[in-house]
């Protein structure tokens, strides 16, 4: 996709192996419209080939603030669950991409803002993230998907918790629960989350396939069905030739080793 088939609240840049995709609406701290989600659809969709990892960044001061409300007046039910649908069609595609995401979070990370960060493999999160689903004091409802990601990142009790009194979470609170894995410095988050794509992009496209595929859908398996799963995609890894090729260096003493730098 080139930057002229791009949403105009899009930016599209390339570095090697890595894209980054950055939220372009920062006097509405990025708020996402229905045709933003379907441009964010369409970009993942169309991903190209020698592309080995995603970030997934924001101008302004605010990773994004979620769904723009102004979209929402005179919605009719068909049309909420058509407009709840789209989302779910777009976080899915994120996620099934098959090369690693990784968000680069500050600022507000709010309500439908969560649910896209949770959509990434890996979310960044520098001093100045805030977390919050304020649906719940707005007689509204998680309609992006969150109901389903987020509990698996923080557990069930916290989303209540969030949603029926309107609790945040800070940067710092939010690595420790689970909202990221990495809290960093403030305008820490972009560098930090580039640096870990590039380093994310360099790994077999078979061994990135199968974490961020098969692993999250071994954990939804029983055990005995989880562990057949795992044999099968190990073998499948082990057998092609990038394996036996990195194999075959580490072996013959070319491949770096893992120490406790």
């Amino acid at each position: 996709m080139s930057c002229n088939d791009l949403h105009p609240n899009l930016r599209l840049e390339q570095d090697g192996r890595v894209v980054t995709l950055t939220l372009a609406r920062p006097e509405k701290r990025n708020a996402l419209s229905d045709g933003i989600i379907e441009a964010i659809d369409a970009f993942f969709r169309r991903l190209p080939a020698d592309v080995g990892a995603v970030v997934i960044a924001a101008d302004g001061d605010h990773f994004c603030a979620g769904l723009d409300l102004a979209e929402m007046s005179n919605r009719d039910v068909l049309t909420g669950v058509a407009h709840s649908r789209q989302w779910h069609r777009a976080f899915t595609t994120i996620e099934q991409t098959g090369v690693p995401v990784v968000a680069a979070l500050k600022g507000a990370v709010v309500g439908g803002g969560l649910e896209l960060a949770a959509t990434a493999h890996i979310r960044v999160a520098d001093d100045t993230t805030f977390y919050a689903l304020p649906e719940g004091q707005r007689g509204l409802f998680v309609g992006g998907g969150g109901s389903v990601r987020i509990p698996k990142l923080i557990g069930i009790p916290r989303m209540l918790d969030m949603m029926l009194t309107g609790r945040r979470y800070n940067a710092v609170d939010g690595e420790r629960i689970g909202l990221s894995q990495y809290a960093v410095a403030a305008g820490e988050s972009l560098p930090v989350a580039t640096e870990l794509a590039h380093r994310m992009s360099q790994n077999a496209i078979q061994t990135n396939f199968a974490v961020t595929q098969a692993l999250p859908a071994i954990a939804n398996l029983s055990p005995r069905e989880g562990l057949l799963m795992e044999s099968l995609m190990a073998s499948i890894a082990q057998s092609t030739d990038d394996a036996k090729g990195r194999m075959a260096d580490f072996l013959a003493g070319r491949a770096k080793k893992v120490t406790d730098d």
